[in-house]
């Protein structure tokens, strides 16, 4: 039963690592690491945080959080980027990098940088949810932002 059970948790926890790294791919692929790490650190506080609530309509997993309808456009079908999240391999730089920081953000080794941020953007942009918004950090071409639901 043990051994069962740890079988588990470790397919679980490299399902966590490859959704957490394509997404850190396919949100921030062309950004510095720092920027990578951002993302998911932004992705952990919203795990985090639906913990400490008991739950969270956006999810209470990283698997759950990363694939959240209209959350990370990376994953939307509509999105271009969508159909290279499948693709990406070790063989990609940028993949190999995401998928070294999404292990550290799953073994709990990965800094927070962006202050307890759970939504970013890219400074282009200008989603609806971060207008009247302060943000708490910015990084790369990332701006980050706590306190949203």
């Amino acid at each position: 039963m043990s051994n069962r059970v740890d079988n588990n948790s470790e397919a679980e926890a490299n399902a966590a690592i490859d959704t957490l790294a394509r997404t850190i791919w396919g949100e921030a692929r062309h950004e510095l690491v720092h920027a990578k790490e951002a993302v998911a650190a932004a992705i952990l506080n919203r795990v985090a945080r639906a913990e400490a609530r008991g739950g969270h309509w956006w999810g209470s997993t990283l698997v759950e959080v990363c694939l959240a309808q209209h959350q990370f456009p990376c994953w939307d079908q509509n999105d271009p980027r969508h159909a290279g999240i499948f693709k990406a391999s070790q063989k990609d730089r940028q993949f190999a990098t995401a998928l070294r920081i999404a292990r550290r953000a799953v073994r709990g080794s990965l800094k927070d940088r962006t202050g307890g941020a759970t939504h970013f953007h890219r400074k282009t942009e200008r989603p609806w949810w971060a207008r009247g918004r302060i943000p708490c950090a910015a990084i790369g071409n990332l701006i980050f932002y706590r306190n949203i639901d």
